[in-house]
C-alpha cells in the first residue's frame, strides 16, 4: 500500500517518536523487532537502494560486535526518510513532528505545538505537576483558554497551589481550570489545542527530555477527531482540583 506524502511524514514521525533504545548487543527485544518492522515498511516507500539495503543489512546484525555502528545506520536512514517525508509533506502539515533533545529543546517545542492556539489549550498528562503550569502553559497566547486534565493518582501535589496562583494572578486575561481523572484511569500525554490539533508527547511534561530526547507529533486528522471527542468526555465527567 502506498501512503500519501502527508500519511507517510506522520508515521515516520510517530516511528522516530517510538523510537527503541537498541541497548546491546543482545538478543533483540519483540517489541524491537516489531519497531523494526514497522520502520523497513516505511523507509521502502521513499528510501533510495542504497539506504534500504544499508537498513535490511544493519538491522539483521544487532547482535554481534558492529552493534553500535549498525544502531547508527538505522537512525540515520530512518531520519533522512524522515526529512524526505517533510519536503514532499502538504506544507499544512509540515513540522508536525518536533524534536526535544533536551528539557530547553522540549520548552521550544511546546510553544511551536501551541503558538497557532486562538481559544483553547488542554494539556493532557496525567503525572502533571507545577511545571506544566510554570514551564510550559504560560506559552500559550495571552485570553486563550488553559485546561490541563491530570490522573488523581499520578498527579503532583504541587499542581495545586501552583494552579491556585496562576489563577490568582492571570485571572481571566488567561483563564485556567484543571480537573483529575479517577485514579489510574488516564495514560496519554497530548495536547489539544482549539479542540482541533492535538499532539502526542512522548514524555511527561514533568520530566520531559530531563534524561532522553523526546518529540512531539501531530496527529492525523482522523485520529484526532476521534481524540478530541473521547478526551472531551474524560473532561466532562472530571473533578475539578
Amino acid at each position: 500500500m502506498i501512503l500519501t506524502p502527508e500519511a507517510l511524514y506522520l508515521q515516520l514521525g510517530r516511528l522516530v517518536a517510538d523510537m527503541p533504545d537498541f541497548v546491546g548487543p543482545g538478543p533483540v527485544t519483540d517489541a524491537t523487532n516489531a519497531w523494526l518492522g514497522r520502520a523497513a515498511a516505511l523507509v521502502d516507500q521513499n528510501a533510495d537502494l542504497a539506504d534500504k539495503m544499508s537498513f535490511k543489512v544493519a538491522a539483521q546484525n544487532l547482535t554481534g560486535t558492529l552493534h553500535v555502528g549498525n544502531v547508527q545506520t538505522i537512525k540515520s536512514v530512518v531520519h533522512a526518510a524522515l526529512a524526505r517525508a517533510e519536503l514532499a509533506a502538504p506544507l499544512s502539515v509540515q513540522g508536525a513532528f518536533i524534536q526535544a533533545g533536551g528539557t530547553f529543546d522540549a520548552f521550544v517545542a511546546f510553544g511551536k505545538a501551541v503558538e497557532s492556539a486562538t481559544v483553547d489549550v488542554m494539556i493532557v498528562d496525567p503525572y502533571a505537576d507545577a511545571k506544566a503550569l510554570t514551564d510550559f502553559a504560560v506559552q500559550a497566547p495571552e485570553g486563550v483558554a488553559m485546561r490541563i486534565l491530570a490522573d488523581a493518582e499520578y498527579r503532583k501535589a504541587t499542581l495545586k497551589p501552583a494552579t491556585e496562583s496562576w489563577q490568582a494572578q492571570h485571572g481571566a486575561s488567561r483563564p485556567l481550570e484543571v480537573r483529575l481523572t479517577p485514579k489510574k484511569a488516564l495514560h496519554d500525554r497530548l495536547i489539544f489545542v482549539d479542540n482541533k490539533l492535538v499532539w502526542t508527547l512522548g514524555q511527561s511534561l514533568n520530566a520531559i527530555a530531563a534524561r532522553a530526547p523526546t518529540s512531539i507529533v501531530r496527529v492525523d486528522p482522523e485520529t484526532a477527531a476521534l481524540k478530541v471527542a473521547a478526551y472531551e468526555d474524560l473532561w466532562a465527567t472530571a473533578t475539578p482540583i
